[in-house]
């Protein structure tokens, strides 16, 4: 079986998989991560299979930085984010768990400062529905 085949990025980019997503384009897509470290959490992802940071086309690389830019601008803008964390994991020991290159783009509000070790909040669906449309009013 084609690791694409298998792979949950790749069916949530292909549209098998439903997701609360606020940007697409041709090369990439964004949508909330549903298991978030804060309100308004989303991953950016390309659509074409690559394992990590490490392993993808450095054109297809900074489009997807590119893409994490506005949809930081649009937490800002929208969310009232103070502040946005913008990170990506390689490798199981760095926190990798969905081996399909992924960047974190994660709002923070007021002085609270991320932290990766707590447990991820839980959204109500009417919620990640309304974080949705409103960053999506940004982009």
């Amino acid at each position: 079986m084609d690791h694409t085949e298998s792979c949950l990025f790749c069916r949530i980019a292909r549209g098998e998989i439903p997701s609360y997503k606020v940007y697409e384009d041709n090369l990439a897509i964004a949508f909330l991560d549903i298991s978030p470290a804060s309100r308004g959490h989303t991953l950016v992802l390309p659509k074409e299979h690559c394992r990590d940071f490490t392993s993808c086309p450095k054109d297809l690389l900074d489009h997807c930085f590119e893409v994490a830019q506005t949809i930081a601008q649009a937490q800002i803008a929208q969310l009232g984010a103070t502040g946005v964390n913008v990170l990506t994991n390689v490798g199981p020991s760095a926190g990798q768990s969905v081996f399909h290159f992924h960047i974190h783009v994660i709002p923070s509000y007021r002085e609270k400062v991320l932290d990766l070790t707590t447990k991820p909040l839980a959204i109500a669906d009417k919620e990640m529905l309304l974080l949705q449309d409103e960053i999506k009013k940004a982009i």
